[in-house]
């Protein structure tokens, strides 16, 4: 029976790993152990930062959406419990987009829902 080394396996494997971790800063980015370790944080900060952007949008949508109901004597909590009961169904990605982009047109929604 021929002798099996794991060479063209473990070539393969560090290659893939290499690949990844390309524009990492210097060992990180030669050297296999580092760059193994490297990939893993890297991976786990991706994860994790896929979670807390839809944060961060929501956070931002909500401030946008305040400033340009504050600019027309209505708190953002007011203007939003207006929405809900008056049943205008615009989400905030929407309604921030609007008032950075069409003042006129979101200074009508204001108005009707306050009203």
């Amino acid at each position: 029976m021929p002798r099996v080394t794991k060479s063209v396996t473990a070539k393969n494997k560090h290659k893939k790993v290499l690949t990844a971790t390309k524009g990492h800063y210097g060992a990180r980015s030669r050297l296999y152990k580092t760059a193994k370790q490297s990939n893993i944080k890297a991976l786990q900060y991706a994860y994790r930062d896929r979670k807390n952007r839809k944060r961060e949008f929501r956070s931002l949508w909500i401030a946008r959406i305040n400033a340009g109901t504050r600019g027309l004597g209505v708190s953002y909590s007011v203007f939003m419990n207006s929405l809900a009961k008056n049943e205008i169904l615009l989400d905030r990605k929407t309604l921030s987009d609007i008032a950075i982009n069409d003042a006129p047109t979101f200074e009508k929604i204001v108005k009707k829902a306050v009203n």
